[in-house]
């Protein structure tokens, strides 16, 4: 007879631990803060570094892949659509700034593209999202789906909240979309922090995901220490159990003593924990969970 439960246990094993660029810094990368992001994240404890790839694709892959192999940490990458590559919008701009994303992923041989790539953030019509802009969307991913294919590379889209987005603020909303593509390595990015605001439940969208899921920013209700806010963890580890989840949780909480964090990221409450403790906390309270 198969132990189901100890079959579980194992699987989970198989999670990667990582902290964002923003557990660290702010959201504009720059050589020096690059390297002190590796270097906190490695020190920390984590297996990977989530790295946000700026707009502007100012990034040195060759001197970043060098300086994780010197901290034997592994790596990912997210990308954030900004304004003026809104799909629905700009479908040529986005599909090439995608693309470029895609680049710097192969360059650092590593196979995740994630991130927010189904709409600019910010950007409102003031109406829910039309059939038409479902068919541009549609079309961009396949492209730059074919494109990261050749070279191996998977992309996970993320569903943010109603504040930042009308296009997807829902699993559902993304699992939509990417069937409509028909392509095998477009998957789901989650955040518990958008999910808190978005969805019923921590359980059930995990469960409808499947194996669709990749990749899921870990972060309570107020961007703080885990457990100290409204998640319902119980239900989030009870969830990625069930369908024995093989992937990443990223830590994505934010300190307001990293200078500028604040403004960057609309942290107007003082943070009780420096980003140093936040991160050592919050990886305790993830490897807590994950050996119950």
């Amino acid at each position: 007879m198969v132990d189901f439960l100890k079959v579980n246990k194992e699987n989970m094993m198989n999670i990667k631990l990582g902290a964002s660029l923003l557990s660290w810094i702010t959201p504009l990368w720059n050589a020096e803060s690059g390297k002190y992001a590796i270097e906190r994240t490695a020190k920390t404890g984590f297996d990977l570094i989530e790295i946000l790839l700026p707009g502007s694709m100012d990034f040195d892959a060759a001197t970043v892949k060098k300086q994780l192999k010197e901290n034997h940490l592994e790596a990912v990458c997210s990308l954030n659509l900004p304004k003026d590559a809104h799909i629905a919008f700009y479908p040529e701009t986005a599909e090439k700034l995608i693309k470029k994303a895609i680049d710097k992923v192969d360059e650092l041989e590593t196979h995740l593209l994630a991130g927010v790539l189904h709409s600019g953030i910010g950007v409102f019509t003031g109406k829910p999202l039309t059939k038409n802009e479902k068919e541009i969307i549609t079309e961009v991913w396949c492209n730059v789906a074919d494109y990261a294919q050749t070279r191996n590379i998977d992309i996970a889209i993320e569903p943010i909240n109603r504040y930042e987005s009308y296009v997807c603020n829902t699993a559902e909303n993304v699992l939509d979309l990417i069937n409509g593509t028909g392509k095998d390595n477009l998957f789901l990015h989650l955040d518990t922090f958008h999910m808190n605001i978005e969805e019923n439940n921590f359980y059930d969208p995990i469960i409808n995901s499947g194996k669709r899921l990749k990749h899921i920013h870990v972060t309570e209700s107020h961007r703080g220490m885990l457990g100290e806010g409204n998640v319902n963890w119980e239900a989030f580890f009870s969830a990625l159990k069930e369908i024995n989840f093989e992937g990443n949780l990223v830590l994505e909480n934010f300190s307001s003593s990293v200078p500028g964090m604040q403004e960057k990221v609309s942290l107007w409450q003082q943070s009780p924990y420096n980003a140093q403790e936040l991160a050592e906390g919050s990886l305790a309270f993830l490897k807590k969970h994950m050996e119950k």
